[in-house]
């Protein structure tokens, strides 16, 4: 039997772009780079996730 889920998955999207749409994504958003790096690497310990950056401003959290 075949096991049927998510395995990878997008839990949230952190950024200083206040034009940045939220989206399906719990989007933060950081006043400047120290705290984006700060928060998202919070919710990468909670949600248990890796953080990736997306060199645009914008880190994305996900679970692989």
């Amino acid at each position: 039997m075949e096991n049927i889920g998510l395995s990878e998955v997008i839990l949230a999207i952190v950024t200083v772009d206040g034009t940045q749409p939220a989206s399906g994504v719990p989007v933060f958003y950081a006043k400047d780079e120290e705290e984006r790096e700060k928060i998202a690497l919070n919710l990468a310990r909670i949600l248990s996730g890796m953080v990736h950056d997306l060199e645009n401003g914008t880190y994305v959290i996900v679970r692989h």
